[in-house]
């Protein structure tokens, strides 16, 4: 199973991105998916989960109310709308993938993707 983030760049503050997450091998029948991002000399921090069915999300709320999560089972892809951006949501963003019920422990999540650095200049 791989998991593939794409998505990410350069814009100015105040601007969106979508990033996306192609899950190929199989498919993750029941696993939640998350999102979560890593600032230079930070550790990896939580953004957004979404359960199989999409009907459950979570945030954090740094990221609350500008991000959107959001899945396509048909297509094996899950998204992160990110609207209104700060220089502070600069970060590598990591796409993962749980079968616990489990949000925001990166612990619980044990399939990870590559990656997709985010920059926001101000």
């Amino acid at each position: 199973v791989q998991l593939q983030a794409s998505g990410g760049g350069l814009v100015q503050a105040g601007d969106s991105l979508r990033l996306a997450c192609v899950v190929t091998g199989r498919t993750l029948i029941n696993y939640r998916m998350g999102w979560f991002r890593q600032a230079p000399g930070k550790e990896r921090e939580f953004v957004a989960t979404v359960s199989w069915t999409g009907a459950s999300t979570f945030y954090a709320d740094s990221v609350k109310g500008r991000f959107t999560i959001s899945r396509d089972n048909d297509k094996n892809t899950v998204y992160l709308q990110m609207n209104s951006l700060k220089p502070e949501d600069t970060a590598i963003y990591y796409c993962a993938a749980t079968s616990r019920n489990s949000h925001a422990d990166t612990t619980h999540y044990a399939l990870w993707g590559q990656g997709t650095q985010v920059t926001v200049s101000s």
